[in-house]
């Protein structure tokens, strides 16, 4: 198996999937961001379609929701993109392919979670029209949270025991709009990637009869292992669809199995709402890092040091890594386990996408 899918930094993995999509004869779409990356590279949403306009089935794979993360989904997307069977398999006449690579690229370049706004991308798709819910449960424990230390540490686990585990997660994780220098800021107003992906959704997700989506993402479960969270219309048909398709470990934040709270503002949200025509197949690929005390450490220290801009170079570099870690382990072992677990997903929605329409 071959690692040198995955990418030290934005640049080299924005580099290899547009070399792949280039040898594969792919168009690329390149969506331009408007502010440069941290090496002061270009950075876009690169959307590369294969397959028939007007196919019937559309799979969709994307990657770096979150930032960092993309590290992980970017691997994913160019694993299979130099795999020439694959290439095969996807070769059908109703089916077409759109790898939607960096949806939030200066995360991605910046090595943060959020955007350039501070603004959690999968929180942000919403109806800005309609005022926005409230979390008072998040406003409990902000302060604890944005001042990491020992005794706010026992203070987020007095919460917890209180109130459950995943209670303080959901409060913490489930989105807010009260403080956009806090964590899980879910914005006012759309983002930059939320505009640009409704541009691309509506060029090329408007014909089709059915999506199925993989979004890759890390950070949650256990070390190495691929958590299948549903993501879609919370009908029971569609629930036992994916997990038709995709196994019986398929979980539901919404039926309380996953290591996922449920959250506000989803991606599954914009699809659903663009591309209405569809029957929709969603899938969160979530891959587990450290346990989950640690990330959350991650991103407490590191949203701590994007409100005080003048720390020291050691200190930055230091929380920075952290926060690498806790999403992109450098464990050749990890990322074996991430390509297998894709390939057998990715195949598992073909299967499901050759399947008559319910």
């Amino acid at each position: 198996m071959d690692l040198n899918c995955f990418s030290h930094d934005y640049a080299e993995a924005r580099g290899k999937f547009l070399e792949i999509c280039g040898q594969r004869g792919l168009a690329v779409e390149s969506h331009l961001h408007p502010l440069p990356g941290r090496d002061n590279e270009q950075l876009a949403l690169d959307a590369a379609f294969s397959g028939r306009p007007d196919a019937a089935n559309l799979l969709v794979l994307s990657s770096g929701c979150h930032g960092i993360e993309g590290f992980c989904g970017s691997a994913v997307q160019i694993d299979r993109l130099r795999d020439q069977a694959w290439a095969e398999r996807c070769e059908r006449d109703d089916l077409a392919v759109l790898y939607l690579h960096a949806l939030n690229p200066y995360g991605f370049s910046w090595w943060r979670r959020v955007n350039e706004d501070n603004v959690d991308l999968n929180r942000n798709f919403l109806d800005f029209d309609q005022p926005l819910a409230d979390n008072p449960d998040y406003r409990a424990v902000a302060p604890w949270l944005l001042q990491p230390g020992p005794l706010n540490n026992l203070r987020l686990l007095g919460y917890a025991l209180r109130h459950g585990k995943m209670s303080l997660q959901a409060a913490i994780s489930r989105g807010q709009h009260s403080d956009p220098h806090g964590l899980f800021f879910a914005g006012t107003r759309p983002t930059w990637s939320n505009t640009t992906l409704r541009g691309i959704l509506r060029e090329h997700g408007q014909r089709c009869r059915r999506i199925a989506w993989i979004d890759v993402h890390t950070g949650l479960g256990p070390h190495g292992v691929g958590e299948l969270i549903y993501k879609g219309y919370q009908r029971p048909e569609d629930i036992a669809r994916a997990r038709r398709w995709w196994g019986q470990e398929v979980t539901n934040s919404a039926e309380g199995n996953s290591s996922s709270a449920k959250l506000n503002g989803t991606l599954d949200h914009l699809v659903m709402g663009e591309c209405a025509q569809a029957e929709y197949n969603g899938l969160t690929l979530e891959y587990g890092t450290l346990p989950g005390r640690k990330v959350l450490s991650a991103l407490r220290e590191e949203q701590w040091l994007q409100n005080h801009p003048d720390s020291a170079a050691p200190v930055r570099q230091r929380i920075k890594r952290r926060l690498r870690d806790a999403f992109y382990p450098q464990q050749q072992g990890w990322k074996k386990q991430v390509l297998e677990q894709a390939r057998e997903v990715l195949d598992q929605a073909l299967a499901g996408l050759a399947s008559p329409l319910t």
